[in-house]
């Protein structure tokens, strides 16, 4: 190997790790959500889907939280107390997630393991700054 080809073999090495350098990311930056709505439908009786659009989620557990949040304002101003979480699709898109999500409302606290009681939820809600419907 000429002295030549190892110094284009170094030089590109080193390019290489410097552009893993640069694309690494920030250490724990910033979370500054952007709530952008929630819909509401109701499907049959006690059954309601509710559809949120967020940015800045860290993940889908974000979009998922904003969603309880939904579920649970909207069993209270149902008079309910109760929701049970059926299934949540997280997708995201060019920096907007969306959560299509699932629930039942209920006023006693129905079957199932995840159930949510709606004034403890819409608490947690308000404290951390997540909009409810």
């Amino acid at each position: 190997m000429t002295m030549r080809t190892r110094l284009s073999l170094s030089c590109l090495a080193l390019t290489a790790l410097a552009s893993c350098a640069e694309t690494a990311q920030e250490p724990d930056a910033p979370f500054v959500p952007v709530y952008e709505g929630v819909e509401t439908r109701l499907l049959d009786g006690d059954l309601v889907n509710f559809f949120v659009q967020m940015r800045g989620a860290r993940d889908a557990a974000d979009v998922e939280d904003y969603a309880r949040c939904a579920a649970a304002q909207y069993a209270l101003i149902r008079g309910y107390g109760f929701a049970r979480h059926l299934r949540t699709n997280v997708a995201q898109e060019g920096g907007l997630w969306r959560g299509d999500a699932v629930y039942t409302i209920s006023a006693a606290l129905p079957a199932g393991l995840k159930t949510i009681d709606a004034e403890v939820v819409a608490s947690a809600c308000a404290e951390n700054e997540i909009p409810m419907v």
